[in-house]
């Protein structure tokens, strides 16, 4: 992979001279946005592998600029959010973002989470055991855009860690899934204390399987160990 291109959003100067510096020290190409607008100028003539992004910033906070970094394809994602707030956590995770971590953040631990991320988004299509494209209970999994269509044709626009946890559930039909295992195909990052990023990416899978009326319940909970995928993969 080539010198990847980190972008950090974040309005506050000292925070993102420091997310700055830390980043050139890790080797990376490193761009600066404090607002939307700069964000989007910056996406027109570059292209961003990872956006590091502060929530509470000033016009469109996070999570209504994350909505439209969720629009471009094979982008990382990864909110700072403050110490107690777990509202805008759940709410940055419904939206799609890959991870997060709470300020005051330990320097090395948002490295490490960053590396991984990347070489999430940029091996997304590789060791895979499944074809681009898989069937299963009328439905098809699109590993080319990354969306997931409905027996009826509706399209969905999976971010990353929704694509990779049904990627996993597919290539493991019957199999029970710990947590510990979505959460490291989806960030390739261990289960933390309290982490609810599992549960709430099932939730956003279920919801499009509950867009058809007739949907069947394909991904179930299995008390005290994890989900199991309970549909049939067309051979």
């Amino acid at each position: 992979m080539q010198t990847p291109n980190v972008l950090i959003v974040e309005d506050e100067v000292v925070t993102r001279t420091t997310l700055k510096s830390l980043f050139e020290a890790e080797g990376y190409n490193v761009f600066e946005a404090e607002n939307g607008e700069q964000m989007h100028d910056i996406f027109e003539s570059n292209t961003i592998n990872l956006v590091i992004m502060d929530i509470n910033l000033p016009g469109k906070n996070g999570l209504i600029l994350a909505r439209e970094v969720r629009g471009r394809k094979n982008i990382g994602l990864i909110f700072l959010t403050g110490r107690d707030n777990d509202v805008d956590r759940i709410l940055g995770l419904e939206i799609g973002a890959d991870d997060y971590l709470t300020k005051p953040f330990n320097p090395r631990e948002l490295t490490i989470r960053a590396r991984n991320l990347l070489t999430r988004t940029s091996n997304t299509n590789e060791d895979d055991d499944l074809p681009s494209r898989v069937s299963f209970n009328g439905w098809t999994l699109d590993g080319d855009s990354r969306s997931l269509i409905s027996p009826s044709s509706k399209e969905f626009r999976l971010p990353r860690s929704e694509f990779r946890a049904l990627h996993l559930f597919l290539n493991n039909p019957g199999k029970i899934l710990t947590r510990e295992q979505l959460i490291m195909e989806m960030t390739g990052r261990e289960l933390r204390p309290n982490d609810r990023t599992v549960d709430v990416t099932i939730r956003r899978i279920r919801k499009h399987f509950e867009s058809e009326v007739s949907a069947d319940d394909l991904i179930v909970t299995i008390h005290g160990e994890g989900y199991r995928f309970c549909g049939s993969v067309d051979a």
